[in-house]
């Protein structure tokens, strides 16, 4: 079960003897431009169906809405104006004590990197507009440390694979949905005939119909020693694909970069390892709080529970063997 992973990490304790790191993805949203090119990627590669029939939504200029069996990228769009901006930075100060930002010479970095110098202050007005801003990310399957939908698998459908990603092993699931249910967040699916979210063509013959589908952090690419093609397209670098403790370290240097420049916003999801399900395999740079990506902001795997509810459910069968006993003794006296 992935929710007795040792210190050394869920990759390591899957008796595989590998010796390389735990991979992941690291989404930097402050450099996402909201092209969707890992959408289209992500379903050119694995030949996922289209969700619907493209139209914008009425709530955003998305067209998918959110991650399910058929989207396993989902680039959000949030529009955000200045009060929510200002408060977005207030409630990223209490997070960190920030000290004075830094002030210096705007360098050539790399591709997708924001200009050096103090960015709170800058003039990021549209013509003729008031100040707002798009806050586009990019979201994807977590490959959490202790998955809840790998933990209540009755199949052995879902399993961890060397590289510490979670798959689902199509051809062994059996459709029983608990899976979905175990997830917090709300990732997994199972595919449906298209009475749930059309398909663009009705007469289309759907893959692996009725069974549990999530991202595999294309594991059948990784065996081939490429990177998931999410990562390969991204045209800004916002999505990067490595090993764990790299894309780990490289966050935490990123944000405290964007905190220097007066982005006090700037804030990781899902890198500690102590939280609700052990950090994740993909990590996020936020600009907002995690509600406003759709994101729960302490994310439970239900199964950290079970050991609770075994003690208190062997306690109340210990009371209630011990009443009829009781019973049972004072009726023969």
């Amino acid at each position: 079960m992935s929710l007795l992973s040792g210190p050394a990490g869920p990759a390591a304790d899957s008796g595989w003897g590998h010796d390389h790191e735990r991979k992941g993805f690291f989404t930097d949203t402050s450099i996402c431009i909201g092209c969707k090119a890992c959408e289209v990627a992500c379903k050119e590669w694995n030949r996922n169906p289209i969700d619907g029939n493209l139209e914008i939504l009425g709530s955003s200029y998305d067209n998918t809405g959110e991650l399910g069996a058929n989207t396993w990228r989902h680039v959000a769009f949030v529009e955000q104006g200045q009060e929510r901006i200002e408060e977005a930075r207030e409630s990223g100060r209490k997070l960190v004590s920030l000290g004075m930002p830094g002030i210096g010479p705007k360098t050539s970095g790399p591709r997708g990197a924001t200009p050096a110098g103090d960015l709170s202050t800058a003039d990021r007005t549209p013509p003729d507009t008031p100040e707002f801003r798009w806050l586009m990310s990019s979201d994807v399957c977590k490959h959490c440390t202790n998955a809840g939908c790998l933990d209540v698998c009755p199949t052995g459908a879902i399993f961890r694979s060397e590289h510490g990603s979670v798959v689902v092993q199509e051809d062994v699931c059996n459709g029983c949905g608990t899976c979905v249910s175990a997830c917090p967040f709300g990732v997994i699916e199972r595919r449906d005939d298209g009475t749930v979210s059309p398909h663009a063509n009705r007469d289309e013959k759907i893959d692996r119909m009725g069974t549990a589908s999530k991202c595999t952090m294309c594991h059948d690419r990784l065996v081939d020693g490429e990177q998931p093609a999410c990562s390969a397209t991204c045209p800004t670098q916002s999505i990067t694909f490595g090993e764990h403790p790299d894309l780990t370290a490289d966050a935490r240097r990123r944000v405290a970069d964007l905190h220097e420049q007066g982005m006090t916003e700037a804030r990781l999801y899902g890198a500690n390892p102590k939280d609700g399900v052990g950090g994740t395999g993909s990590l996020f740079l936020l600009l907002d709080e995690p509600e406003v990506y759709g994101l729960p902001p302490d994310p439970q795997v239900p199964t950290a529970s079970l050991p609770a509810s075994y003690a208190k459910v062997g306690l109340a069968a210990a009371g209630m063997v011990a009443a009829a006993a009781l019973s049972f003794l004072g009726g023969r006296r």
